[in-house]
C-alpha cells in the first residue's frame, strides 16, 4: 500500500516519535516518517530516529537568533523537500509562529498531556493534582497560532489514583499518549479527521489501553 509521508519535529527524548516509529513500521499503518527534524543538540529522539534507518536533520534554532521566521523558513523548506504531507510536533518546545501554522494549516498536530482545554501550558500533571482533579489525560489536536488550541483529534483519559505524584501521573500519561498519537495519525491519514468549521468531523481516535477515549462528538 502506498503510505503518506509524515515529518516530525523533536525536541528532548522522543519517546512519542518512538510510538510513531513502531506504528509505520507496520505494514497495514498508512504512514511513514520521511523525515525528523531537531532543533536541540544531543536530543535522545535523534538517536532513536537514526537507531530505526530514518532520515533526521538538526536545525538549531538558537543561530537564527530572535529570528523567528527565518528557523521556521529553514525547517519549511526540508519538509517540503521531503514531500511530507502531515506534520507531527512531539515533544517539539518551540511555540511556532502564525506564519508557518497557516503554511501548514490542517496538515499539523500536536500531542499536549492534559485534556484540553483544561491545563494549557506546561507544569500540566502538577496543576492536574493542585486543582483535585479525578480524571486527567492527554490530547492531540491540530494545531492553530493559539498555544495548545485548535480542533480535537483525539483524547485519552487516565484516573488520577490516591496518593499520585506528578512523576507517576506523567508516567501513566505518556503511555495513554503512545496509544493515542499512532491512531491518531491514522484517524487523519485514513480521510476520517478532517476540519469542519473548527470542528473534527469524523471517527472519534481508539487508542488500545487508554482508560477512555474522547473526542468531539459532532458527526
Amino acid at each position: 500500500m502506498a503510505k503518506t509521508k509524515i515529518g516530525v519535529l523533536i525536541s528532548g527524548r522522543g519517546s512519542n516519535l518512538q510510538a510513531l516509529i513502531e506504528a509505520c513500521a507496520r505494514e497495514d499503518y498508512p504512514g511513514e516518517i520521511a523525515l525528523v527534524i531537531c532543533n536541540k543538540a544531543g536530543a535522545r529522539g535523534m538517536d532513536r530516529a537514526r537507531e530505526a534507518g530514518l532520515e533526521t536533520l538538526f536545525i538549531d534554532h538558537a543561530q537564527f537568533g530572535e529570528d523567528r521566521e527565518a528557523f521556521e523558513r529553514e525547517v519549511d523548506a526540508a519538509l517540503r523537500a521531503a514531500e511530507v504531507k502531515l506534520v507531527c510536533l512531539a515533544g517539539f518546545m518551540r511555540i511556532l509562529s502564525p506564519w508557518f501554522v497557516e503554511q501548514w494549516r490542517d496538515r499539523l498536530i500536536n500531542i499536549h498531556p492534559s485534556l484540553l482545554p483544561a491545563f494549557r501550558g506546561v507544569s500540566t500533571h502538577e496543576r492536574a493534582l493542585d486543582q483535585g482533579v479525578s480524571v486527567h489525560g492527554c490530547t492531540v489536536h491540530y494545531v492553530r497560532p493559539e498555544m495548545d488550541d485548535g480542533p480535537i483529534i483525539g483524547q485519552a483519559a487516565v484516573p488520577v489514583l490516591p496518593g499520585d505524584t506528578p512523576d507517576a501521573l506523567a508516567e501513566r500519561v505518556l503511555q495513554a499518549e503512545h496509544a493515542l498519537y499512532p491512531a491518531c495519525v491514522r484517524l487523519i491519514l485514513d480521510g476520517k479527521g478532517r476540519v469542519t468549521a473548527e470542528r473534527v468531523r469524523g471517527d472519534a481516535a481508539r487508542a488500545p489501553d487508554a482508560a477512555a477515549i474522547l473526542a468531539n462528538p459532532a458527526a
